[in-house]
């Protein structure tokens, strides 16, 4: 039974090897001609007697079982010559059943490269009869609806210019003209021959020799990269399939496929652990601890996405995957056992290392980069929207992640994980940890902020500072139209700086220090819990492939010392760049990353320089309201100039950075995401944050005093702080910026960008589509090509530095605003939903990525930590009132009270020291005023050492100063002993890692030891074997020696007999 099958086999693999055109290693122009002409006659001669299937407008012979077919074989062996060596590609047509099914049902051999030339590869294409079976096509697998489309590759094609054009009674662009066509750019060369068909009523014609010019030329170039690019692709073991290209110009997809053979192989190389048959039992937490657990999952019961839940209790146990030890695996459905995203990654890994020869192109990124191809991506899971089709991952993620009416509800991790792999997982991780840790610290900030609500009737600075009965005439605020004004006019601005500079305040900074650091812990241990689930524990560092840029330039160089003939040159020097090389990028690097940080404090100054010369203008207004409202408005007008300028430099500074990390030509993928990172975060971090340093810590320290102020541009004062401090401007500054940062850049960017992205393409690919319909085109259009009008997915890195940029928000300043926190959280609750829209819906499926940790970014993190104790130690000291009212309540206060302490802050100033030309003008209280009032720490002018530093200056200098020390060792101090008590591992992952050690040795000896029972149980049959057969050998030596004795025996006395008879 098996004999009659496997002849069988052989037999249909014979059949169907004879079928096929056979690739050629030469091509000569001769050849063609010859055997062009030769084909030519015998087809005039067979043409009655040979039927023929039209499919379109290309002639294809019927199955090889027709009668006929033997008498065509000569003349149809020079077509496939030509076809062998010119056409890289087999026309399959629709319509033979017989045929098609051979060539799609994988039954051929992967096809191998000779050279340059190819064997037939599939190349499908849909003609009026299939249009019905198309429309019924998921979209997500070959034509044989068996095989999957792990990847696609998109291309634009546009038929030669000097190619004759289709008119009243010429052929069409797929005919084959008896006439040949060579086609070259000047000179001959193999693999530039154009060939049309005819259909054979025309008269031999002579060849000719037809001029490309430079478009058809680069055209004609990229054809041939992508030929030899598909071509070794099909040598690397993958299964392809394309559409023909009938139409003058237009887009094609370049379907992949990948084998168990393939699949399997790579999975091996790459190291890619896999679910073996063993399980084992994940231990769980007893005690309180199990209750607890068991309470809230009940109660968090509603708030669980509605998706397939993994086992909790039982874990399967992983290997890397080896095709030695296959027998391991829990290999059910070699069809499923990989899922799309590993399909995927394995498919992208064989895309980044094929190459081809033709301008020494290194990899699918190489050949984007020089428009031979314009995409290249893995499908998504179908439709994400239509309730009549089957559920799949991606209609999942939609519906209990991507949609803002369940923001209620817990992320899909695993899911997420599954779907678009590890590393864009760890960030969806990384960002529900923080946007949970964000709850706690804003209750705390709003508890903050309603302590200073409530507190700010009992506040007596500020009563006093309100108090119409205390007359604090101060100083005028700008020279000669600015007239002498009441203190009591500025209660508004001092009861609302009360709201942040409160006591509070202080312990809030010292809370969110923490919080930081607990947030980094409690981070460090949930990616532990995710790389032990999500089988990261023992991944290495995989072997990066160089760059494409750093290949080439890598090539330049070797090329450029090879012209130069130098021998001194060393081994190791020529394999790779050295800092000599990469100099003029470093160079570059430093001088312009200096000139954007330059431009970004010039665009600071230039803002200070609107404030002072706007506060000016206002001033001379002779409107009352607009003179008493100058402050306000200028400050508010101020902040969006610097909102806006803000949002520009940011989209400049992300383009500069990424060119800035090319022109380093870093070697690996890695390097080069690690770099663009901190250049990118380094200039951004100075652009949002520079505006909000100027306020917190140069404003109001270098406006002199009255009498010698200091002046810029020689006439304008430099601005000063509100009466009741600088703290108030710097909330107003950093809630602007914050709000506006996240309302227009992180939320209508993302969606706007996007949405104008795909707009745009979608017009320019209706632009190079042939206007007249293609009744061929199926319905409703395939995955290939809804996935192709998303947006190309660039990175996290924008993802990540925006809520790196907030947390800066959140930590940095929050001395300053305490419902920073709350307004982070409200943005990120909508965030979350819109980055899982983005990517379920318009983008286009990443390639997934193993990664066990977040990378650069947990270093940011930590640092902006660090950094957030010292700045929020000197808000606190230097930009609030906490430290001169400490200073005062127990060291200058009478009785321990506040009473007193707005005049303590007051200076006097005799008025008739002011410059000439200074003096308020017309004002009706110069007669009166003897003395003005100032916020400085000075001596009285009755002083020997008038307008001098008090003793109280350097005493609140020190206070500060000290504070600052004290603040930041405290709060060092104590995070460092956070750290030191929550461990990195938790507890129950460190046992769980350390068993699953065991169970996988324990698993690996059993599997060995019954190999070997198996091996011995083999040995000892043999043996049997062989002794029982040697006894039978004695038996049947002795019955035969015992024969022959009687046969001795037999003949004797037969003779004997014979004698005597």
């Amino acid at each position: 039974m098996s004999f009659r099958w496997s002849e069988a086999k052989r037999r249909r693999g014979e059949q169907q090897q004879s079928g096929r055109p056979q690739a050629t290693d030469r091509c000569s122009t001769e050849q063609v001609v010859e055997e062009a002409e030769a084909a030519r006659s015998t087809r005039a001669g067979s043409r009655a007697t040979s039927p023929r299937e039209s499919v379109g407008n290309t002639f294809v012979p019927l199955a090889s079982s027709h009668s006929s077919l033997k008498r065509q074989k000569a003349a149809t062996s020079s077509r496939e010559y030509f076809l062998g060596c010119n056409s890289k590609y087999l026309t399959v047509p629709q319509n033979m059943p017989s045929l098609h099914s051979r060539r799609i049902s994988g039954s051929l051999e992967a096809p191998s490269c000779v050279g340059t030339n190819c064997s037939s590869i599939i190349n499908n294409y849909l003609d009026g009869t299939e249009r019905e079976s198309m429309d019924s096509m998921s979209g997500m697998h070959f034509r044989d609806s068996n095989r999957k489309v792990d990847y696609v590759l998109v291309y634009h094609y546009r038929k030669l210019l000097t190619q004759h054009q289709p008119g009243a009674g010429s052929q069409g662009p797929m005919h084959r003209a008896a006439s040949m066509t060579i086609a070259s750019s000047g000179e001959t060369k193999k693999g530039c021959l154009k060939l049309q068909r005819d259909n054979g009523q025309h008269a031999p014609q002579e060849a000719q020799v037809i001029e490309l010019d430079p478009l058809d030329t680069l055209e004609e170039e990229k054809r041939q990269q992508r030929e030899e690019y598909e071509c070794n692709l099909v040598a690397a073991g993958l299964e392809i399939e394309k559409d023909v290209e009938n139409k003058s110009q237009g887009l094609n997809f370049v379907r992949i496929h990948a084998t168990w053979q393939v699949l399997s192989r790579e999975a091996e190389l790459l190291k890619i652990k896999m679910p073996t048959k063993k399980m084992y039992k994940i231990k769980e937490e007893g005690g309180i601890l199990k209750k607890l657990n068991e309470i809230w999952c009940k109660l968090s019961e509603p708030l669980q996405p509605q998706v397939p839940q993994e086992d909790t209790k039982m874990k399967s146990l992983s290997y890397p995957f080896s095709r030695e030890k296959i027998y391991l695996y829990n290999i059910r459905d070699k069809d499923t056992f990989f899922d799309n995203a590993t399909r995927s990654r394995i498919v992208y890994e064989i895309l980044k290392r094929t190459s081809t020869k033709t301008r020494n192109s290194m990899g699918i990124s190489t050949l984007i980069a020089n428009n031979v191809y314009d995409a290249a991506y893995p499908l998504h899971d179908g439709e994400y929207e239509y309730q009549n089709d089957g559920m799949n991952e991606r209609k999942l993620l939609y519906r209990e992640w991507a949609r803002y009416g369940v923001f209620y509800k817990f992320q899909p991790i695993d899911l997420i994980r599954k779907y678009f792999g590890e590393k864009i997982g760890l960030y969806f991780a990384w960002l529900g940890l923080y946007t949970e840790f964000l709850i706690p610290s804003s209750v705390v900030g709003i508890i903050v902020f309603l302590y200073g609500c409530i507190t700010i009737e009992s506040d007596i600075p500020s009563k006093e500072m309100c108090d119409q009965h205390n007359t604090f005439t101060m100083c005028p605020l700008c020279d000669k139209f600015c007239d002498y004004w009441n203190l009591s006019s500025a209660c508004s601005t001092a009861r609302a700086s009360h709201l942040f500079d409160n006591p509070a305040t202080v312990f809030f900074s010292i809370f969110m220090a923490l919080w930081a650091t607990m947030f980094l812990e409690q981070w460090k241990r949930l990616q532990m819990r995710l790389s032990y689930f999500w089988d990261l524990t023992g991944l290495d560092e995989e072997e990066e492939h160089p760059r494409p840029e750093y290949e080439t330039k890598l090539l330049q160089k070797k090329l450029k010392k090879k012209n130069m003939k130098t021998e001194n040159m060393n081994k190791d020097e020529e394999d790779k760049l050295t800092c000599n090389d990469r100099m003029p990028g470093y160079a570059a690097n430093f001088g312009l990353i200096l000139f954007m940080i330059t431009l970004t404090f010039s665009a600071v100054f230039g803002v200070i320089v609107y404030r002072i010369t706007t506060s000016a203008a206002l001033s001379f207004s002779t409107n009352e309201t607009t003179r008493s409202n100058v402050r306000v408005t200028v400050t508010a007008t101020a902040v969006i100039i610097n909102l806006v300028v803000i949002l520009i430099l940011d989209e400049i500074y992300g383009a500069v950075a990424k060119w800035l990390t090319e022109i380093e030509v870093p070697k690996t993928e890695k390097t080069f995401e690690e770099r663009l990172i901190l250049k990118a975060f380094l200039l951004k971090f100075v652009n949002s944050y520079a505006p909000i340093f100027y306020v917190a810590f140069f404003k109001g320290r270098f406006v002199g005093r009255p009498g010698h102020y200091v002046y810029v541009f020689e006439g304008y004062r430099m601005e000063e702080c509100a009466p009741g401090g600088c703290l108030m401007e710097l909330c107003i500054q950093l809630s602007i910026i914050m709000l506006g940062k996240q309302l227009i850049q992180n939320n209508l960017f993302e969606i706007g960008i996007p949405k104008l992205k795909k707009l745009i393409r979608k017009m320019k690919d209706e632009g190079t589509e042939p206007k007249k319909m293609d009744t061929r085109q199926p319905k409703d259009p395939q995955q290939w090509y809804l996935d192709y009008t998303l947006e190309p997915f660039t990175g996290l890195t924008p993802e990540y530095m925006e809520m790196i940029i907030q947390f800066g928000f959140v930590t940095l300043f929050v001395a300053s605003f305490p419902l920073a926190p709350l307004f982070a959280l409200l943005n990120n609750i909508i965030e979350v939903r819109l980055d899982a829209k983005k990517f379920v819906t318009e983008l286009r499926r990443p390639d997934t990525v193993r990664a066990k940790d977040i990378g650069i970014w947990y270093n940011i993190l930590s640092g902006i930590g660090k950094l957030s104790v010292i700045i929020n130690a000197f808000v606190i000291a230097v930009t609030s009132d906490f430290i001169p009212r400490l200073m005062y309540q127990y060291a200058y206060s009478q009785n321990g009270s506040m009473h007193g302490f707005i005049n303590h802050t007051l200076s006097y100033f005799n008025v008739s020291h002011l410059k000439a030309g200074t003096q308020p003008e017309n004002s009706p209280f110069a007669q009166d005023i003897l003395f003005c009032r100032f916020k400085d720490y000075r001596e009285p002018p009755w002083s020997q050492n008038q307008y001098e530093f008090s003793k109280q200056y350097w005493a609140v200098l020190s206070a500060r100063l000290a504070f600052v020390i004290l603040f930041q060792n405290l709060v060092m101090f104590l995070s460092i002993l956070v750290d030191w008590m929550i461990p990195d591992i938790p507890k129950d992952i460190s046992e769980q890692i350390k068993k699953e050690k065991s169970v996988l040795v324990d698993f690996f000896l059993k599997e060995e030891h019954e190999k070997l029972k198996l091996v011995e149980s083999f040995i000892t049959h043999d043996k049997r074997k062989h002794k029982s057969g040697a006894k039978d050998q004695r038996i049947r030596a002795a019955s035969f020696s015992q024969f022959n004795q009687s046969q001795k025996g037999s003949i004797a006395s037969f003779s004997s007999q014979h004698t005597e008879v």
